[in-house]
């Protein structure tokens, strides 16, 4: 079992920043590509963006793109997902989640790819 955890959500105003952090408990967290998703009441739980098991591609939503960007540290089992020029559209559960293919070719944007999720982290973003 891999549990994720998520940090650095909050309240911020439109136009802020924040900077989200999950952290794998897997020894083998360099072999899987991470994924960080989001869900609005009422929504489907959507992509965001997602990077490569090596860390060398990354992949975004694209209305996100240029926004948001997606980091990995291997070292130190952890992903972040910086935010940027937030908008009240972007209030959400941001989830992480971990591919449940090892050295997968490329990356995938579909949720049925990734086999663990983290708890979640609440941002809301006020206008």
């Amino acid at each position: 079992q891999v549990q994720l955890v998520e940090s650095g959500g909050g309240l911020v105003q439109a136009g802020g920043s924040l900077r989200l952090s999950c952290t794998a408990s897997r020894r083998t967290f360099t072999s899987y590509g991470m994924g960080w998703f989001r869900q609005a009441p009422g929504n489907e739980r959507e992509f965001v963006a997602a990077i490569s098991w090596s860390g060398g591609t990354t992949y975004y939503a694209n209305a996100l793109k240029g926004r948001f960007t997606i980091s990995r540290d291997n070292a130190e089992n952890t992903v972040w997902l910086q935010m940027n020029s937030l908008k009240p559209e972007d209030t959400a559960v941001y989830y992480c989640a971990s591919d449940r293919r090892a050295y997968r070719v490329g990356i995938s944007a579909a949720r049925y790819d990734y086999e663990y999720w983290g708890q979640g982290t609440q941002v809301t973003v006020s206008s």
